[in-house]
């Protein structure tokens, strides 16, 4: 498993935690991330806490001031949530590990009709590390197998929708070595992927239904 720091900065006052990996070497990241999202190389991935009551838009401005504070430089992939990020649930699946931060205030359907909501409301973001290199496009197909697996996930526990609105997830993989060219749930690393998500969302789901969150 890669692990993580869990570091923290301080904003208006507060201190608030990162959990922070930072790579030795690049590695390859298809995320759906606002900041440093796409694919490409990546030195590092945040997922920052925020306040409850973030508003702020510029969001890349925002994570390089955060990424200055850790010392962190280089291209990077940084999710922000309200969520307690140090409540972090991880689950491995055949040399596969996933980390998620599974906040549930405001659960959504993703084809619900439009309402506004907060940005970073209850969030849930998803890291994943694959070992083996994957083309580009088994990349972005993890992506979505990574999705389909945690809303598998939110069914199973009776959460009322898909995902939230600001949900984000990130996979990595090395930049070198043989290609595999699927991602898909039935694909070896792809059933692995989902495997492994599916029980990182669960074990967040459950410990909010015994803390009592709806």
């Amino acid at each position: 498993m890669i692990t993580f720091e869990v570091c923290s900065r301080t904003e208006s006052g507060t201190v608030l935690p990162v959990i922070l990996w930072l790579f030795e070497d690049p590695m390859m990241v298809a995320s759906t991330a606002t900041v440093g999202g796409g694919v490409g190389p990546r030195s590092w991935i945040m997922n920052a806490q925020v306040p409850s009551d973030y508003a702020r838009r510029d969001c890349e401005h925002h994570v390089e001031e955060i990424a200055n504070s850790l010392g962190v430089d280089g291209p990077g992939v940084a999710m922000l949530t309200a969520f307690d990020v140090t409540r972090i649930c991880q689950a491995e699946d055949e040399g596969l590990s996933v980390a998620a931060t599974v906040g549930l205030a405001l659960p959504t359907w993703a084809a619900a009709l439009d309402e506004p909501v907060a940005a970073t409301t209850g969030t849930i973001n998803i890291v994943a590390f694959v070992p083996e290199r994957l083309t580009d496009a088994a990349l972005l197909n993890c992506l979505c197998t990574a999705t389909e697996a945690k809303t598998q996930a939110l069914f199973r526990a009776g959460v009322d929708g898909t995902g939230t609105a600001s949900d984000a997830v990130a996979v990595a993989c090395p930049t070198s070595g043989e290609f595999q060219t699927f991602g898909g749930p039935r694909s070896v690393w792809g059933a692995r992927l989902a495997r492994a998500v599916y029980d990182a969302v669960s074990a967040g789901c459950s410990t909010l239904s015994e803390e009592g969150v709806p």
